[in-house]
């Protein structure tokens, strides 16, 4: 399989994982405009797991490094297969209520919100888990981001509105999917071997990995998907059979949100293994700034906000900026 030997690359390797993490989600918005965000999951759960396999059977499976795909998955212990599995299962959970708040609160809300809180405890449990990094500097760089995240919450409570209800219904769907975002890369982390080129027993490599949460994502989906088309956060019930009116078009977008949500996943695992579980996946969540970039100068979110919320604005992207860039050099001292 494809292993990474240099830290600049895992660095690079983060960093697209941030714009795909925190991209993404235009196609939600794009499909959202006629197609409801439960019928969108279903495509972006297809392209997740497409992209894991493609991953799986191409990079994972050439090179001397490590184990092939198939060789690596056919050794791992049930315990570690359960643990990337339930990863998924919890990422799925979370990434749904995510995408919720998104149709209800918008981008430049949800994401800053609920992948801020993500980047948080997740950097926090992951460095517990596998403590790599500087942690003052790191701490110092979460500490920045946190900051951001209430700059952005403050910025949003200057945003009139009419249905004052459904914006705190958009902040508190943001709030659990975060809570839950930070702590389902803790699972999947537990099921791979520290070290990529010299795998331990029974435990997967980036690969392998990916795929079985990619199965997790998918087994869930018919549970927690299912519910939520019976009983939506917003709007009325929808049907399978409303899914399957759909065109290709439509279809296509939500594959295609699926697909660059999990090569930035697939490259944040494979960055982990010089950069460390904690730096990864807190420079991955970096997301929220781009994220928030598309809400306020793409989706105009924040138009005919006061005066003064463009001041608080800028200083969140300030304060994110200077926080993954200590979180980046956290790894070099």
């Amino acid at each position: 399989m494809y292993v990474i030997h240099d830290y600049s690359l895992a660095v690079v390797m983060c960093i697209v994982t941030m714009l795909c993490w925190g991209s993404w989600a235009n196609t939600q918005k794009l499909a959202g405009r006629e197609w409801r965000f439960e019928l969108f999951y279903w495509d972006y759960v297809i392209g997740v797991v497409i992209l894991s396999l493609i991953a799986a059977f191409t990079i994972g499976s050439i090179g001397d490094e490590g184990r092939s795909f198939l060789e690596d998955i056919g050794q791992a212990t049930n315990d570690n297969l359960l643990s990337a599995f339930v990863g998924g299962v919890i990422f799925n959970l979370a990434n749904i209520l995510l995408v919720a708040a998104i149709a209800v609160a918008g981008m430049a809300v949800a994401f800053p919100v609920g992948i801020g809180i993500a980047l948080v405890l997740g950097v926090i449990v992951n460095y517990i888990g596998e403590p790599v990094g500087n942690a003052f500097i790191l701490f110092t760089g979460v500490a920045l981001v946190m900051i951001a995240i209430i700059l952005d919450a403050k910025a949003y409570k200057r945003l009139s509105g009419d249905d004052k209800g459904l914006n705190k219904k958009g902040l508190y769907l943001s709030v659990v999917a975060g809570v839950l975002m930070g702590i389902f890369y803790r699972f999947v982390a537990d099921s791979m071997s520290v070290d990529f080129t010299n795998l331990e027993p029974g435990k997967m490599g980036p690969y392998a990995a990916v795929v079985v949460f990619a199965s997790g994502v998918v087994v869930s989906s018919f549970l927690f998907n299912t519910y939520f088309m019976k009983r939506p956060i917003i709007g009325a019930p929808v049907t399978f059979g409303k899914y399957f009116s759909g065109s290709i078009a439509i279809h296509s977008v939500g594959i295609l949100g699926g697909i660059i949500w999990c090569i930035g996943m697939s490259l944040s695992i494979i960055a982990s293994g010089e950069a460390g579980f904690a730096i990864s996946y807190g420079l991955g969540q970096g997301a929220t700034m781009v994220a928030a970039f598309w809400g306020v100068v793409i989706w105009k979110e924040f138009d005919g906000a006061p005066a003064g919320t463009n001041k608080l604005i800028t200083s969140m992207f300030v304060f994110f900026i200077l926080g993954l860039g200590l979180i980046v050099a956290s790894r070099l001292y």
